[in-house]
């Protein structure tokens, strides 16, 4: 039984690995019914995002790469979580994710060279 359980873990650990942004792949199953988590795609304009998730709880200039990001707060059972939508300098949505928009500035702050 635990050798046939091992490989599942194995697989979901090495594609965390792999992502730009290190995040809990249980979140993505816990929030996934969430109009942002759920709607929001790649390429959507930010009237569109706001528009399923609503005024965001904090909005603020990206500095490491052009753009915009907005802070939001999912909240399931008594537990909040942070998530971010990011813009591209037209407007549009390049990423999304379960962190702050300040913990993704961080993250790609350490990836440049």
């Amino acid at each position: 039984m635990f050798k046939h359980a091992t490989f599942p873990i194995a697989a979901v650990m090495l594609l965390a690995g792999c992502a730009s942004n290190v995040q809990n792949p249980v979140d993505r199953i816990t929030y996934r019914d969430e109009p942002l988590v759920r709607d929001v795609e790649d390429g959507m304009t930010q009237e569109r995002v706001l528009a399923i998730g609503g005024k965001p709880s904090n909005a603020s200039a990206r500095t490491v790469v052009p753009g915009l990001c907005h802070d939001y707060i999912l909240s399931h059972e008594g537990k909040r979580q942070p998530y971010y939508v990011s813009f591209d300098a037209s407007g549009r949505v390049d990423g999304q994710g379960f962190l702050t928009c300040r913990q993704l500035e961080e993250n790609q702050r350490n990836r440049r060279p």
